[in-house]
């Protein structure tokens, strides 16, 4: 793709990204300032994704939809698998619905990289998170996770969301089972 501005040649890298994480507001500020109000923006990003997962893993559908502009053409991969689905229904029925199955959870952010252009972020992280889901008892949910955002009208909208369970190693034959479709105690 000639000329495409998808990801230009100024990707930050995960260091720089940390870096600028754990770097108080008025050392970032002393930086040049067109770096540091990039650098600032995606840190603020990324802190406002796990500040999404920590909502949603609390059941706390109020403050994650005030954090979170999904796009209209946003598409979803769950944890659980499955086809793909488009849209995301924000009704106060479904944030309920939501509300109901995660309870009294928590996450943390590690981020494994990012890419940014002008107007696309990608976050690759990992989501070290537990909660009670779905009437199980508390337990350890961390997921492996991509997400997409685009900039639309100055605000950082989420377009993709990719997450899967298998932050821990599985061998072969359990991939292959999965990959088969094979029942593994579905519930």
């Amino acid at each position: 793709m000639e000329g495409s501005k998808m990801f230009k040649p100024n990707i930050w890298r995960r260091l720089a990204l940390k870096a600028a994480l754990a770097m108080p507001l008025s050392a970032s500020a002393a930086q040049e300032p067109t770096t540091a109000r990039s650098e600032q923006e995606l840190a603020d990003l990324v802190r406002k994704t796990e500040a999404q997962a920590s909502a949603f893993m609390r059941g706390d559908m109020d403050r994650w939809s005030g954090l979170v502009r999904i796009a209209e053409d946003f598409t979803l991969m769950q944890p659980f698998g499955g086809e793909a689905s488009r849209g995301f229904d924000m009704s106060a029925e479904r944030l309920a619905r939501l509300a109901s199955y995660f309870r009294n959870g928590d996450a943390k952010l590690e981020l494994v990289q990012c890419y940014a252009s002008d107007d696309l972020v990608v976050l690759a992280v990992i989501e070290r998170q537990h909660g009670e889901v779905g009437g199980l008892p508390n337990q350890d949910w961390s997921l492996r996770v991509t997400q997409v955002y685009r900039r639309q009208g100055g605000q950082w909208w989420l377009v993709h969301r990719h997450a899967d369970p298998l932050v821990r190693h599985v061998g072969l034959e359990t991939a292959a089972a999965l990959a088969r479709g094979a029942n593994l105690g579905k519930r």
